[in-house]
């Protein structure tokens, strides 16, 4: 899915180097993932391959192919594991109604722009990160997928009120697997089952270009999982990611854009 937005990847055997040159400060875009299941406990040799890999960066973002038998090892590099759930299907989504006053359609044009300022005033919204570097982040992160939407891998649909985008998501196709991506909803929008119907949507747009299987990762015990479950979505395992996000992990807002793009470097 990275690769179809301009990213690339190193294989090292037991171990996967994965860079994004077009966005240097997309953390799950310039990582390591950990491919052989056997060595996910040596957290030194993992935190020193990412060093060299990415000498500048400030984070450090490993993707683990299973939970390492203890998280000490990785303490002691001030990383937290964080668990996400994959949850899957093969059998298409529901399709859930839309409820009153809103319209449907793919992205194109000017909704590109829509899509950034909707992912901005949530992270303002939040205080996650940094504004001045979460909107270079976002800006980038967007113009790549819409180069893969227009190339027709992967398409992105909102829901509009009043001509204004309330919430949005994308799907990827990877070869006979529909990958979901960046599900948002404004604030002032929620509740009223826009994302469910949006699952629905790109299901079926997926359905139509060959795909069989329906993909998301999602946050473990995450809310957003519930709704995901209703249309038919199961728990299929599990990722462990690696993670600190900047130097100053303690500051109150960080300063390197990440969080809406976690899970993009793992195992599914």
């Amino acid at each position: 899915m990275l690769e179809l937005s301009g990213s690339l990847v190193e294989d090292h055997g037991d171990h996967l180097i994965i860079r994004t040159p077009l966005n240097p400060t997309f953390h799950w875009g310039n990582c390591i993932l950990v491919t052989d299941p056997g060595a996910v406990d040596d957290a030194r040799r993992w935190v020193h391959v990412f060093g060299s890999a990415f000498p500048s960066a400030t984070w450090i973002a490993i993707g683990l192919t299973q939970m390492p038998s203890g998280t000490a090892p990785w303490a002691a590099h001030d990383l937290a594991l964080e668990l996400d759930e994959v949850l899957t299907s093969a059998t298409l989504p529901l399709q859930t109604p839309l409820a009153e006053g809103y319209q449907v359609r793919r992205l194109t044009g000017d909704d590109w722009e829509q899509a950034v300022t909707l992912d901005l005033v949530e992270n303002e919204r939040t205080g996650a990160w940094e504004p001045t570097a979460y909107e270079s982040f976002a800006r980038a992160r967007t113009s790549a997928r819409r180069s893969v939407s227009d190339r027709n891998l992967a398409a992105y649909f909102g829901a509009f009120a009043d001509g204004r985008l309330a919430a949005s998501l994308g799907i990827v196709c990877c070869r006979t697997t529909a990958r979901y991506q960046n599900v948002l909803t404004d604030a002032r929008h929620r509740r009223r089952g826009l994302a469910s119907h949006l699952l629905g949507v790109a299901a079926q747009w997926a359905a139509a270009q060959g795909c069989n299987r329906w993909v998301i990762v999602t946050e473990a015990a995450s809310p957003a999982a519930r709704v995901y479950r209703n249309v038919g979505l199961e728990l299929d395992s599990a990722n462990v990611q690696a993670y600190r996000p900047v130097a100053e992990r303690k500051s109150s807002t960080r300063s390197v854009s990440n969080a809406a793009a976690r899970s993009s470097c793992s195992a599914k």
